[in-house]
């Protein structure tokens, strides 16, 4: 076995992942922990200093998102694979008659198995690592759209409505409990002035002080929530993400995330449903998802406040 010859055994480091990939048994040599962060951050680096005050601008985005999605797809993919010499490994161990050719097969479903993890690793950690470089550059933060990210190099956590809803309701202590008063905001798309972060920063900062160890619950839309999720990062607040799943319900997609918001039990609701700059007041109607939001918590009897005057 590989695992007993002496030339494969390294010293601890101080990473975990360059400790896992000592113990892989191959003979070629593997990036280091720090070279794979470098390289996140230099691939997203690159990609936004071709397209800044290019044409490609207006798709910074979507290029941006593509960028760190492809690394997730390749991350699920390569830990599939890994799961898949797992399930074998058990049904070897299960039939094993002890002859030489079942003691290979075993060795060779481990092995995959173990690389694989190691692969799945290196992928979160180029993704985590161009996403982080993204939100510095833009202000946006990038969440998987199915399923949970399981971060690496997260300053904010990050969660699905879900697996919250799901916390919430079993009460369950973990990753996935927003773990404090949860806060929804939700505001509109043209509400991205300075004046418009100026308010949206001082309500926050409200609810803050009121209830020190709030989660913030919010959809991510542009504009006015990617104001509130930069605030969230920035004071290391726990966010709840509530995307809007266009593909499943169409233009009513922004309001059914308002009942993944209301069903995370709020303590607060703020909302922006219209810019406070009087020129794009004047261009835009106000933002119907806000104002639903702030109906819906009315209704329910949960305490709203419209952050277009400043809190009390």
């Amino acid at each position: 076995m590989h695992s007993s010859n002496p030339a494969f055994i390294a010293q601890k480091s101080d990473s975990a992942f360059d400790d896992l990939t000592a113990m892989l048994g191959d003979m070629r040599p593997h990036p280091t922990e720090e070279a794979l962060v470098q390289l996140g951050r230099a691939l997203m680096t690159e990609l936004l200093d071709l397209i800044s005050d290019t044409a490609l601008e207006d798709f910074q985005t979507l290029l941006g998102e593509a960028l760190i999605g492809a690394f997730h797809s390749a991350a699920g993919r390569i830990e599939r694979d890994a799961d898949r010499a797992r399930d074998a490994m058990r049904r070897l161990d299960r039939d094993f008659d002890g002859s030489e050719a079942a003691d290979v097969e075993l060795q060779e479903a481990t092995a995959r198995a173990r690389a694989g993890d190691a692969a799945t690793r290196a992928a979160e950690m180029i993704r985590d690592a161009a996403a982080e470089t993204w939100t510095v550059a833009t202000g946006e933060v990038w969440t998987a759209w199915r399923g949970s990210r399981r971060g690496t190099h997260l300053t904010a956590a990050q969660l699905e409505a879900k697996q919250a809803i799901r916390a919430i309701r079993s009460r369950r202590a973990g990753e996935a409990d927003p773990g404090g008063p949860v806060v929804a905001f939700r505001g509109a798309p043209t509400a991205d002035s300075r004046e418009d972060a100026a308010r949206i920063f001082d309500a926050l900062n409200w609810a803050l002080a009121e209830w020190p160890h709030m989660a913030l619950a919010t959809t991510g839309a542009r504009g006015a929530e990617k104001l509130a999720i930069q605030w969230a990062r920035q004071k290391g607040v726990k966010l709840i993400l509530a995307r809007a799943d266009f593909d499943a319900h169409g233009k009513a997609a922004p309001f059914r995330a308002n009942d993944d918001l209301m069903a995370l039990e709020p303590t607060c609701c703020l909302t922006l449903a219209r810019s406070l700059d009087e020129a794009r007041a004047a261009d835009a109607r106000p933002f119907g998802p806000a104002l639903n939001l702030g109906q819906k918590a009315m209704e329910l009897g949960v305490r709203h406040l419209a952050v277009r005057s400043r809190p009390h």
